[in-house]
């Protein structure tokens, strides 16, 4: 079976990503872009088998079992697959609290 989906970052999940590199880019802009490539790189692998990806454990825990992602220390990169497409969520430090983060992107999405 060759199937291929296609990778779409939502706007949050870019804007997640913008302000690592330039966080990462104030004390090296060197590491800055290998880390883009790289975490770029992990999502668009994602176009042959998104499944390979954990489901998210604290929704899990919630039975939420739909959203799903690849760990690239120290980040999270969270997506959904539906269809034949996998959308970038979210790319999240996974030292900070998950679900705090989660929660308050739904209660600022619903403003």
């Amino acid at each position: 079976m060759n199937n291929k989906y296609e990778v779409i970052w939502a706007s949050i999940a870019e804007n997640d990503l913008a302000r690592i590199i330039e966080y990462i880019a104030n004390d090296s802009p060197a590491n800055a872009l290998k880390i883009l490539n790289k975490l770029k790189e992990k999502a668009a692998n994602l176009h042959h088998s998104p499944k390979r990806g954990r489901i998210i454990p604290e929704l899990q825990e919630n039975g939420i079992y739909q959203y799903r992602e690849l760990m690239v220390a120290p980040w999270r990169l969270m997506y959904r697959i539906q269809e034949d497409k996998v959308y970038v969520l979210a790319v999240l430090d996974s030292r900070q609290n998950i679900e705090d983060i989660l929660l308050k992107r739904v209660l600022d999405a619903k403003l």
